[in-house]
């Protein structure tokens, strides 16, 4: 999810640039760009478990070839936009609509998997980023004309983010009264759903588990009754031998 973030600031860099929008909204793209790809790092240095000279050198090569790239960009599509021909800087705003989006779609996965709950998403940072968007969107509306694919790639945004709180919400208020019985017992609603799990017990909000795992862990036991199976013959025809 960062590196899509971080990858989707470039165009978004690209055409708040070219379309000459106010400074702070050139300046934006760059400065979420350089937070997720920190926080991108830090993904490969304590989830991925590289090196730390190795996440550093990966991020600053991807960093080095993002600035390239944008560069490029501008300096290719700019003369072309000023001449009166916008198609070119119109595919970069929707390539960086469909990449926004793409790095916000993922949690969402995350959210039908836990039944609404938000595990794993820093609520400053999501915050931040909330507020950024938004403030971004009136930045837009304050000038003198309003871009109108610039104003999508802000409520994309805002819109998406606004679904994972109000998720996140709807599910505290759902588990209220189990996580206030959890709490009496000096229990955690984690400690409940490990307990339901081990005890093989249908739970409400238990996670609920894709088609593919269901279908592997079939797989799975249907290949150790198959090995019992044989094991079970080769011991009779072994028992058989014995025997004769």
């Amino acid at each position: 999810m960062m590196f899509l973030w971080a990858l989707c600031a470039v165009p978004m860099g690209v055409y708040n640039i070219v379309q000459n929008f106010n400074m702070p909204l050139q300046v934006q793209p760059h400065c979420f760009m350089g937070f997720c790809l920190i926080s991108w790092a830090q993904t490969l240095r304590y989830h991925n478990k590289w090196p730390t000279w190795k996440a550093t050198l990966a991020t600053a090569m991807v960093a080095c070839t993002f600035a390239g790239a944008e560069a490029a960009l501008i300096l290719t599509l700019r003369p072309v936009y000023l001449d009166g021909h916008d198609a070119g800087i119109l595919v970069v705003g929707i390539v960086a609509a469909i990449l926004l989006a793409a790095g916000l779609l993922p949690p969402y996965g995350e959210l039908w998997k836990r039944r609404g709950r938000v595990i794993g998403i820093n609520w400053i940072f999501l915050s931040m980023d909330f507020f950024g968007a938004f403030f971004s969107l009136m930045a837009l509306v304050a000038q003198d004309s309003f871009d109108i694919l610039g104003g999508v790639l802000y409520i994309i945004c805002c819109l998406l983010e606004i679904g994972i709180f109000l998720s996140h919400i709807i599910w505290l208020a759902r588990t209220q009264q189990i996580r206030k019985e959890a709490a009496a017992e000096g229990k955690t609603f984690d400690d409940l759903l490990s307990r339901y799990e081990a005890d093989s017990t249908p739970f409400k909000f238990a996670e609920r588990k894709s088609k593919r795992r269901i279908g592997t862990r079939g797989l799975e036991a249907g290949e150790v009754t198959a090995d019992k199976t044989n094991d079970s013959k080769e011991g009779h025809l072994s028992s058989r031998t014995g025997d004769a």
